[in-house]
């Protein structure tokens, strides 16, 4: 399961990748936000490799330079980031679909490919989270810390970077 979620992340990550190669955002609608964009890609790629590393190390049975609590944090953590980020699509979907939240008619297959994709992550972080803590005899703390921290990282990430960025005037406002 470890390698599978490592390869999901390394996967997700080159997509980011090959934006960014490909100038994706040099041109068009969203030029003007190109170079905000690319911070953001190398932001996510960064955080996409390191939950490739959280993936496999909360598998190995080596020594490890990363203390097991602390590893627990990360995992809980990236199972709550993705199962958090999963919901809200689903929550969004369900508003576009009883009119509460814009069109349904935006909801396609990539669409729900898409919700699934994270979806995958979620279960399979969950799994490797609770194996690791069965493992290791994980204490609460760590795992609520996990859980409790992913909504801050992924404010971090979707609110106070662009916020950030904004302010920098490297983001139109």
């Amino acid at each position: 399961m470890a390698w599978a979620i490592a390869l999901w992340c390394i996967g997700f990550a080159a997509v980011n990748l090959v934006y960014e190669a490909s100038g994706r955002f040099s041109d068009g609608p969203l030029a003007e936000y190109g170079p905000a964009l690319s911070v953001m890609t190398w932001l996510v790629v960064v955080l996409k490799v390191a939950g490739a590393g959280v993936a496999l190390l909360s598998v190995t049975r080596r020594p490890i330079p990363v203390p097991a609590n602390l590893l627990a944090v990360l995992v809980w953590g990236a199972f709550a980031l993705l199962g958090l980020y999963t919901l809200g699509s689903v929550v969004q979907a369900v508003g576009m679909v009883t009119g509460l939240l814009g069109s349904a008619d935006r909801i396609d297959a990539a669409a729900v490919g898409y919700v699934l994709f994270f979806l995958a992550g979620a279960v399979g972080y969950g799994v490797l989270a609770v194996s690791h803590s069965r493992r290791s005899a994980t204490p609460t703390a760590p795992v609520l810390l996990g859980v409790l921290g992913a909504p801050v990282l992924l404010g971090v990430v979707l609110v106070a970077v662009p916020a950030l960025l904004t302010a920098l005037g490297v983001m139109p406002h």
